[in-house]
């Protein structure tokens, strides 16, 4: 099988074992890693780096070579676990890191992973920025002293980030609650399957008015992972017999989002915005 590597600027991804291998994950994170310490260390600050992860099988291994060689290049690893890319991106924020990595390979099956590298701004990086990093990267960096490595926290942030969106002055708990929907969750077997029950408890949609498909994290997706309609045949029969007011679809680390409405009628993720 030949390998497969994908590196650009917002991101390196690959298929586990044919091209995206642990050599790889050291190389690029260990390069990010450096990067965000530029500006830091100069003020001899630890720069801190926020990763997050979907529920891919080869998710926690890869979370664990990145975590040590970050810490190994001098970072503050602060570990979101199993968290949606938003999630990340409002960490980042929320802890002033100076960059974020989400090991997701998005809508690619569940053979592929990534890297997607925030700033600290927690955007994906800018051409310039992306360049920069993969420059190190060939470059190679130097490990830290040992007397000068890294820290390893775990953390969690989903709360934070639903606060946020309930903090939202359009946001109306209460007519919300009022409506009593019943809503149908579709969560491809990842990290969307944990966060958006937890939204939508949140926002006052009652537990038993949640229906849950695909939504154990276990990495095995059910279904092709990028939420068009063609993947989404039994998903949308299911809103349609359910009698659910609403059914929403998102891919692995949740940042597309498909809405199916009651009666089976699907809306494009090319028209929503995920937060």
């Amino acid at each position: 099988m030949s390998k497969t590597l994908m590196v650009s600027i917002s991101g390196i991804r690959g298929i586990f074992g044919s091209g995206l291998d642990p050599q790889v994950l050291v190389k690029y994170s260990s390069a990010f890693g450096a990067w965000c310490g530029q500006a830091e260390r100069a003020a001899e600050t630890m720069p801190t780096v926020v990763i997050g992860r979907d529920a891919r099988v080869t998710g926690a291994l890869c979370s664990q070579i990145v975590a040590a060689t970050l810490q190994s290049v001098g970072c503050r690893v602060i570990d979101l676990g199993l968290a949606t890319t938003p999630t990340v991106e409002m960490a980042v924020i929320g802890f002033g890191a100076q960059g974020g990595i989400v090991l997701s390979a998005s809508h690619n099956p569940a053979e592929w992973n990534a890297l997607k590298l925030l700033n600290g701004k927690g955007e994906f990086l800018s051409p310039e920025e992306g360049k920069a990093v993969i420059a190190m990267a060939e470059d190679g960096v130097e490990t830290a002293a040992w007397t000068e490595i890294g820290s390893y926290e775990e953390r969690t942030y989903l709360d934070e980030h639903i606060q946020a969106i309930m903090d939202l002055e359009f946001i109306d708990r209460d007519r919300i609650a009022q409506r009593d929907f019943r809503v149908l969750v579709d969560g491809i077997n990842s990290v969307g399957g944990v966060a958006i029950p937890a939204m939508l408890r949140a926002l006052g949609v009652r537990d038993e008015q949640i229906i849950r498909v695909n939504c154990e994290p276990t990495g095995h997706f059910a279904h092709v992972a990028e939420p068009l309609p063609e993947n989404l045949v039994d998903t949308i029969a299911a809103v349609k017999d359910s009698g659910a007011d609403l059914g929403i679809v998102v891919d692995p680390d949740a940042d597309r989002l498909a809405l199916i409405q009651d009666g089976g009628v699907y809306l494009s993720e090319e028209l929503t915005q995920v937060v």
